[in-house]
């Protein structure tokens, strides 16, 4: 570990990533929990969404995005995305084993384990629900709980178009989710870009408590960068910066927005 953190260097940056915007939420739990690291965030929102993919597709993308990072310098990465850390973080641990790899993935053990009476809603994009991952976590944490699933197909286009709000999202989401209405009372967002509709999503099913992945990838962070010896010094003002493969004054104008967004 002291090899790792001399090679790479406190200095250096953490990189970021996800298919699209939805990662963000996730970047707001980073900056919170460590304000003094320089983060670099990556929205391939020209290949959005990764849901409807194959895992080897959200592979080489994610390989592709990890590899250009770690050549500009990252200290360490973190897949902001639920489909590409199901898809590609094993590989990418195994391909980069030098370097703090964190990804994100559905909290449906909080979800359970919290009181409430009715099931567990994991909404979540097609690929994340099928993959052996997500799998082997319903198995582990499924007994005495009701779970159910949902593929929230067309829900990420939205908030990569930035409406979080309107009658064609309302409509949306009670076609996925109107169904479960009274029924469930604890809800996991399992896609970084569902926390941006938490409210609209809320509006739908009534009064339930959601879960995400974002403090825990960010406290997963901490622990890692900790332990090799790659914290910034506590005063040292961190910094954000926005790339996107859609390199556009109107695209990083909505990462930013969504950025100062509270989700």
């Amino acid at each position: 570990m002291a090899e790792r953190a001399e090679s790479l260097g406190s200095e250096g940056f953490v990189g970021v990533f996800d298919s699209g915007v939805g990662g963000i939420s996730v970047l707001q739990h980073l900056v919170r929990e460590l304000p003094a690291e320089d983060f670099r965030f990556f929205g391939d929102s020209a290949h959005a969404p990764y849901g409807g993919k194959t895992p080897e597709e959200v592979y080489q993308l994610s390989e592709d995005i990890a590899s250009r990072m770690i050549d500009d310098g990252a200290k360490a990465l973190v897949i902001a995305c639920n489909t590409a850390t199901s898809a590609a973080a094993t590989q990418l641990r195994t391909h980069y084993p030098e370097l703090p790899i964190v990804g994100v993935e559905p909290a449906l053990k909080p979800a359970v384990l919290a009181p409430g009476a009715g099931k567990v809603l994991v909404m979540a994009t097609e690929v994340t629900l099928a993959l052996d991952k997500f799998q082997r976590l319903a198995e582990r944490w499924a007994e005495g709980v009701g779970i159910e699933t949902v593929a929230c197909t067309g829900l990420v286009e939205f908030v990569e178009r930035g409406e979080l709000e309107g009658p064609h999202i309302a409509a949306l989401l009670e076609g996925l989710v109107g169904r479960y209405r009274g029924e469930v009372d604890r809800v996991v967002l399992g896609c970084t870009h569902y926390p941006f509709v938490r409210a609209q999503i809320g509006k739908v099913l009534g009064d339930v408590r959601f879960f995400d992945g974002g403090a825990g990838t960010a406290r997963q962070l901490r622990r890692l960068l900790a332990q090799d010896g790659l914290l910034r010094d506590a005063d040292h003002k961190g910094s954000v910066t926005f790339s996107s493969s859609i390199d556009t004054p109107e695209e990083r104008a909505l990462y930013q927005r969504l950025f100062d967004t509270p989700c």
